[in-house]
């Protein structure tokens, strides 16, 4: 009897989560023939173009949304991801949109796709990142709408065709990205300190404790996907110039051992720490 093909569905926030945040972990699993599906809420309008933030330079926001599409694309190509969807929702207004209508659509690309692991971002987005922070409370209530059978029979304002075509579909396990201490401290030195400034507040990145991470996962052999997948970003990349002259070691230790939290799982839990996010589904 052949055995069933797993599925993994990253939902995220912006053009280059996808490769910063999990890209070792799905070009790893697109290798071994899991079926990787990345679902982006906005075209990442708002954000820089090279140096610039606005200016002549700047192409603007529309057209910015279409180049940071078109360099999605090809990171997912980079890292093996089958499914690429966009919600198309305003960067930097994710916290803002109808949650009704967001959560519908994210239920029905979990019905179309029907994933058994589902990765997001953690309730602090991170570095606090409002969007960061909306996009997990979407992607929650996204996974806990498509396994609402009730919902199928009066569809939430908004649901696209996928949510009222498809049947229920309840996933196995989410996963929040995180990241430790000693792991923050080698990106942010390769990079820069994450900071979010929010209603004049600075938010920081905060890392998470080495016992509450439920899940280790070895992206050693994917680090180059990673980058590649990472380099796409061209119009982001002034951000991440250091990582240019990184020499292989460096890159293989920050792109090679990825971090997560089981936020639920129906298949296995207990304390032992995992190395497979399909741990009780193989």
């Amino acid at each position: 009897m052949p055995t069933p093909t797993l599925r993994l569905m990253a939902i995220l926030a912006h053009p280059d989560d996808e490769s910063l945040g999990t890209g070792g972990t799905l070009a790893r699993y697109a290798a071994e023939g899991v079926e990787v599906s990345v679902v982006t809420a906005t075209r990442g309008e708002a954000g820089r173009f090279g140096e610039h933030r606005s200016g002549p330079e700047h192409p603007g926001p529309e057209r910015l949304g279409q180049i940071r599409e078109a360099e999605l694309r090809a990171a997912c190509e980079a890292l093996g991801v089958r499914s690429l969807s966009l919600l198309g929702y305003l960067d930097a207004q994710l916290d803002r949109a109808d949650p009704r209508e967001a959560i519908a659509r994210i239920a029905g690309e979990v019905r179309r796709l029907r994933p058994h692991v589902v990765l997001t971002f953690p309730p602090d987005g991170a570095y606090g990142h409002p969007d960061h922070i909306a996009i997990s409370q979407l992607a929650m209530g996204g996974v806990v709408a498509a396994a609402d059978a009730g919902s199928a029979a009066a569809p939430l304002p908004g649901a696209e065709r996928d949510f009222r075509d498809h049947p229920p579909h309840a996933v196995d396990k989410l996963y929040y990205m995180v990241a430790t201490a000693a792991m923050w401290a080698v990106y942010e030195s390769m990079t820069k300190k994450l900071v979010s400034v929010v209603d004049g507040v600075e938010r920081q990145a905060t890392a998470w404790p080495d016992w509450s991470v439920t899940t280790v996962i070895d992206t050693h052999a994917h680090w180059q996907a990673a980058w590649r997948a990472v380099s796409c970003h061209v119009t982001q990349m002034s951000v991440y110039e250091k990582l240019r002259d990184l020499s292989p070691e460096l890159h293989e230790a920050l792109w090679g051992m990825q971090h997560y939290y089981r936020a639920f799982s129906r298949v296995n839990g207990g304390r032992a720490r995992e190395h497979d996010l399909f741990e009780g589904l193989r």
